[in-house]
Protein backbone atom coordinates (compact mmCIF):
# COMPACT_ATOMS: atom_id res chain seq x y z
CA UNK A 1 0.00 0.00 0.00
CA UNK A 2 1.43 3.76 -0.77
CA UNK A 3 2.03 5.49 2.27
CA UNK A 4 2.00 9.31 0.41
CA UNK A 5 -1.07 10.05 -0.96
CA UNK A 6 -1.87 13.13 -2.91
CA UNK A 7 -4.81 14.44 -0.21
CA UNK A 8 -1.39 13.96 2.16
CA UNK A 9 0.81 15.45 0.16
CA UNK A 10 -1.42 18.31 -0.32
CA UNK A 11 -1.87 18.65 3.58
CA UNK A 12 1.64 18.77 4.51
CA UNK A 13 2.34 21.12 1.72
CA UNK A 14 -1.04 23.50 3.10
CA UNK A 15 0.46 23.16 6.88
CA UNK A 16 4.01 24.23 5.75
CA UNK A 17 2.79 26.99 3.84
CA UNK A 18 0.87 28.46 7.24
CA UNK A 19 3.75 27.92 8.92
CA UNK A 20 5.99 30.07 6.63
CA UNK A 21 3.74 32.83 5.94
CA UNK A 22 3.28 32.90 9.64
CA UNK A 23 7.35 33.56 10.03
CA UNK A 24 7.25 36.16 7.27
CA UNK A 25 4.53 38.07 8.94
CA UNK A 26 5.78 38.15 12.10
CA UNK A 27 9.44 38.23 11.22
CA UNK A 28 10.24 41.72 11.53
CA UNK A 29 8.34 42.01 15.01
CA UNK A 30 10.95 41.64 17.53
CA UNK A 31 8.12 39.98 19.96
CA UNK A 32 7.46 37.20 17.70
CA UNK A 33 10.07 34.92 18.92
CA UNK A 34 9.64 35.72 22.71
CA UNK A 35 6.44 34.46 22.20
CA UNK A 36 7.48 31.08 20.90
CA UNK A 37 8.13 27.94 23.52
CA UNK A 38 9.89 25.33 22.54
CA UNK A 39 9.13 21.50 23.98
CA UNK A 40 6.41 19.04 23.48
CA UNK A 41 5.16 15.84 24.61
CA UNK A 42 5.99 11.99 25.57
CA UNK A 43 3.27 9.68 25.89
CA UNK A 44 2.76 5.90 27.00
CA UNK A 45 0.31 3.54 27.10
CA UNK A 46 -0.68 0.22 27.82
CA UNK A 47 -3.62 -1.72 28.41
CA UNK A 48 -3.80 -5.69 28.43
CA UNK A 49 -0.80 -7.36 26.37
CA UNK A 50 -0.31 -3.91 24.42
CA UNK A 51 2.14 -1.06 24.63
CA UNK A 52 2.88 1.83 22.92
CA UNK A 53 5.45 5.24 23.74
CA UNK A 54 5.46 7.96 21.43
CA UNK A 55 7.96 11.29 21.71
CA UNK A 56 6.92 14.70 20.18
CA UNK A 57 8.92 17.83 19.96
CA UNK A 58 6.88 20.33 19.13
CA UNK A 59 6.51 24.74 18.85
CA UNK A 60 3.64 26.80 19.77
CA UNK A 61 2.89 30.44 19.70
CA UNK A 62 1.49 32.06 23.20
CA UNK A 63 -1.38 34.14 21.46
CA UNK A 64 -2.08 35.50 25.13
CA UNK A 65 -1.44 33.87 29.05
CA UNK A 66 -4.55 31.59 27.99
CA UNK A 67 -4.23 30.76 24.28
CA UNK A 68 -1.23 28.58 22.32
CA UNK A 69 -1.08 27.07 19.31
CA UNK A 70 1.25 25.49 17.49
CA UNK A 71 2.86 22.29 15.10
CA UNK A 72 4.80 19.31 16.64
CA UNK A 73 6.43 15.97 14.94
CA UNK A 74 5.37 11.98 16.41
CA UNK A 75 7.48 9.35 16.48
CA UNK A 76 6.14 6.08 18.13
CA UNK A 77 6.33 2.45 18.77
CA UNK A 78 3.43 -0.01 19.53
CA UNK A 79 3.48 -3.65 20.02
CA UNK A 80 -0.13 -5.85 20.54
CA UNK A 81 0.32 -9.03 21.94
CA UNK A 82 -2.47 -11.82 21.84
CA UNK A 83 -1.05 -15.41 23.37
CA UNK A 84 -4.34 -17.50 22.78
CA UNK A 85 -3.83 -16.61 18.84
CA UNK A 86 0.02 -16.32 18.46
CA UNK A 87 -0.37 -13.12 17.55
CA UNK A 88 2.29 -9.90 17.75
CA UNK A 89 1.63 -6.94 16.01
CA UNK A 90 4.86 -4.42 16.37
CA UNK A 91 4.03 -0.88 14.56
CA UNK A 92 6.52 2.06 14.48
CA UNK A 93 5.12 5.38 13.06
CA UNK A 94 5.89 9.00 12.42
CA UNK A 95 3.58 12.19 11.37
CA UNK A 96 2.77 15.67 12.40
CA UNK A 97 0.20 17.39 14.39
CA UNK A 98 -1.50 20.49 14.84
CA UNK A 99 -1.89 21.42 18.30
CA UNK A 100 -4.62 24.20 20.39
CA UNK A 101 -3.72 24.83 24.49
CA UNK A 102 -6.52 26.52 26.27
CA UNK A 103 -5.78 27.45 29.59
CA UNK A 104 -8.90 29.03 31.95
CA UNK A 105 -7.09 28.58 35.07
CA UNK A 106 -3.07 29.17 34.93
CA UNK A 107 -3.31 25.44 36.93
CA UNK A 108 -5.54 23.75 34.35
CA UNK A 109 -5.12 23.46 30.42
CA UNK A 110 -7.60 21.99 28.07
CA UNK A 111 -6.10 20.73 24.56
CA UNK A 112 -6.98 19.83 20.96
CA UNK A 113 -4.49 18.15 18.66
CA UNK A 114 -5.42 16.79 14.92
CA UNK A 115 -2.52 14.13 14.54
CA UNK A 116 -1.40 12.39 11.07
CA UNK A 117 0.58 9.45 12.10
CA UNK A 118 2.36 6.69 8.99
CA UNK A 119 2.07 3.56 10.37
CA UNK A 120 4.64 0.84 9.03
CA UNK A 121 3.18 -2.34 10.79
CA UNK A 122 4.38 -5.72 11.01
CA UNK A 123 1.81 -8.55 12.20
CA UNK A 124 2.88 -12.06 12.95
CA UNK A 125 0.70 -14.71 13.16
CA UNK A 126 1.22 -18.41 14.27
CA UNK A 127 5.10 -17.98 12.63
CA UNK A 128 3.50 -16.25 9.24
CA UNK A 129 4.27 -12.29 9.07
CA UNK A 130 2.48 -9.46 7.18
CA UNK A 131 3.60 -6.12 6.53
CA UNK A 132 1.40 -3.03 6.19
CA UNK A 133 1.74 0.95 5.77
CA UNK A 134 -0.61 3.36 5.81
CA UNK A 135 -2.12 6.91 7.68
CA UNK A 136 -3.87 7.14 10.61
CA UNK A 137 -5.77 10.36 11.63
CA UNK A 138 -6.36 11.32 14.96
CA UNK A 139 -7.66 14.18 17.07
CA UNK A 140 -7.70 14.30 20.48
CA UNK A 141 -9.14 16.53 23.29
CA UNK A 142 -7.48 16.30 26.45
CA UNK A 143 -7.47 17.79 29.96
CA UNK A 144 -4.66 18.16 32.48
CA UNK A 145 -2.63 19.80 35.47
CA UNK A 146 -0.40 22.53 34.42
CA UNK A 147 2.66 23.80 36.93
CA UNK A 148 5.00 26.63 35.42
CA UNK A 149 6.64 24.89 31.90
CA UNK A 150 4.73 21.18 32.67
CA UNK A 151 1.56 20.06 31.89
CA UNK A 152 0.48 16.31 32.84
CA UNK A 153 -2.96 14.50 31.85
CA UNK A 154 -5.23 12.61 29.73
CA UNK A 155 -6.08 13.03 26.27
CA UNK A 156 -8.70 11.13 23.98
CA UNK A 157 -9.11 10.52 20.36
CA UNK A 158 -12.57 11.33 18.92
CA UNK A 159 -11.43 9.11 15.74
CA UNK A 160 -10.31 6.23 17.27
CA UNK A 161 -10.53 2.62 15.32
CA UNK A 162 -9.54 -0.22 17.51
CA UNK A 163 -8.65 -1.85 14.00
CA UNK A 164 -6.12 0.55 12.80
CA UNK A 165 -4.63 3.03 15.69
CA UNK A 166 -1.24 2.97 16.96
CA UNK A 167 -2.55 3.63 20.23
CA UNK A 168 -3.74 0.62 22.69
CA UNK A 169 -6.92 2.21 23.79
CA UNK A 170 -8.63 5.95 23.31
CA UNK A 171 -7.46 7.48 26.37
CA UNK A 172 -3.91 8.15 26.11
CA UNK A 173 -2.17 9.96 29.20
CA UNK A 174 0.57 12.50 28.46
CA UNK A 175 3.45 14.97 29.93
CA UNK A 176 3.82 18.10 27.78
CA UNK A 177 6.43 20.27 28.56
CA UNK A 178 6.73 24.02 26.91
CA UNK A 179 10.19 26.35 27.42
Amino acid sequence: MKVITSQNFKSILLVLTILFSLQNNYAQDENFWSNVRFGGNIGIGFSNDTFNAVIAPAAIYEFNSMFSAGLGLAFGYSTFDNDSFNEEITSTNYGASVITLFNPLPEFQLSAEFEEMGVSQSIEIQNQKFTDDYWYPALFVGAGYRSQFVSFGVRYDLLYDDDKSIYGSAYVPFVRVFF
